[in-house]
């Protein structure tokens, strides 16, 4: 079974009969089933797009529809029982994938990135509400600082469902690692310029709670850096 890159991390639009928005992940899944005949199945499966209503499986299998049959979270272990609802076609006719409804709607079946994403659309949805917002006067540091936090808890999800993806299909994760240290630097070095502006402007003191200890970090942190570039140390 392909695994192919996810175009966006925004959730699917739910469709005429959805209950809910469809957000694109990556979940590894056993799939048992009994056929017609009274013969028992057992598949590895991927889910690509879920809600706590359900989702859609990437199997090769073809369970009954309106059949249902029984879903294990390889990630998790948690089990859950589903229905066959039907088979989703592109406009070419290609199968795309096995449209499926949980019998007990769950929100945490489809593990912590599901719940990330939603977290994560949830606070996008707020951050427009604020600025949208014509009350209150929200400071623009403030948002963008939210924006920000949003950003980062986002990249770092979308490194989580790599992860699992990754490890899944026992490929090597080094690369994705490597993107979340990229990632902690770039974070790091935008809040030092932010933080060197609230110095210019006075916001951050000798008496700013923390500003010691910040000191002490960054002094730390300059004096490896200064070693990692061959950087002599003034006198």
């Amino acid at each position: 079974m392909t695994t192919n890159k996810l175009a966006s991390e925004q959730p699917v639009s739910k469709g005429k009969n959805r209950r809910s928005d469809r957000y694109p992940v990556v979940v590894p899944v056993r799939v048992k089933w009994l056929e017609p005949s009274g013969a028992g199945v057992i598949e590895f499966a991927e889910a690509r797009e879920v809600n706590m209503h359900g989702g859609l499986l990437d199997m090769k299998g073809r369970p009954a529809i309106n059949s249902v049959i029984e879903l294990t979270n390889l990630s998790s272990t948690k089990t859950a029982s589903a229905q066959v609802i039907s088979l989703r076609a592109s406009k070419k006719g290609e199968v795309l994938g096995l449209a499926i409804e949980l019998l007990t709607p769950s929100e945490t079946f489809w593990g912590v990135t599901f719940r990330l994403k939603v977290a994560i659309d949830d606070l996008l949805k707020l951050e427009k509400d604020m600025k949208d917002s014509r009350s209150g006067g929200m400071d623009p540091r403030v948002l963008r600082e939210f924006r920000d936090a949003v950003d980062y808890v986002r990249k770092t999800a979308w490194a989580l469902q790599e992860l699992q993806e990754r490890q899944a299909h026992q490929r090597d994760t080094a690369t994705v690692r490597s993107l979340l240290t990229d990632e902690r630097v770039r974070r790091a070095t935008q809040l030092s310029k932010a933080l060197a502006s609230d110095l210019d402007s006075h916001d951050v003191t000798d008496g700013t709670a923390g500003a010691s200890e910040l000191f002490r970090a960054i002094e730390g942190l300059n004096q490896r850096l200064a070693g990692l570039f061959k950087i002599p140390e003034s006198r």
